[in-house]
């Protein structure tokens, strides 16, 4: 039995170092995942099956990043009524910025979370997805919260090195 959650998808195995940043932050959470390749442009049935049956499997989010044209979280959207979350991967031209237009660019009624282009980007879509998981997940909300208070401690602690090493100067 799949005990996934999360889905990740991307369009092109060059996209595994980014979509690995998502991968980190849910296992970190203790989230379980899929992670595939599937592309809307070269394989347009096997990706809307994947994200037809992708509810049926017990996934309550889908995270799909792509490059370029980033045709793959629409594609994903269109498909489902889960949340899909898109992750704009740099590349082509203009270095990804046609990736985030494609993403964020969706028509009405096909809905798609679009986070920053690159590997922050698919860290926050972990986190996104962490988040909307939590919404049901009383364990999951605590360990956002501690999350969130880990990175507050850690901005502290660098400010705090920061002003000992001017009251040195």
């Amino acid at each position: 039995m799949n005990t996934a959650r999360v889905l990740i998808v991307m369009g092109s195995d060059s996209d595994v170092p980014v979509m690995e940043e998502a991968a980190k932050i849910l296992r970190q959470f203790g989230v379980p995942f899929e992670m595939r390749i599937s592309s809307a442009h070269r394989c347009p049935d096997r990706t809307a099956q994947l994200s037809a049956e992708a509810e049926g499997r017990g996934i309550k989010v889908i995270i799909a990043g792509a490059g370029v044209a980033a045709h793959l979280a629409g594609v994903m959207a269109a498909g489902t009524i889960l949340p899909v979350i898109g992750v704009p991967i740099a590349g082509g031209a203009i270095n990804g910025v046609d990736a985030l237009y494609s993403t964020v660019q969706m028509p009405g009624g096909i809905p798609v979370a679009t986070v920053a282009i690159g590997k922050a980007g698919a860290k926050n879509a972990g986190i996104l997805a962490v988040q909307m998981l939590a919404l049901s997940d009383a364990a999951l909300a605590q360990q956002l919260q501690e999350y969130k208070e880990s990175m507050a401690r850690e901005v502290e602690e660098k400010d705090q090195a920061l002003q000992e090493k001017l009251a040195e100067q």
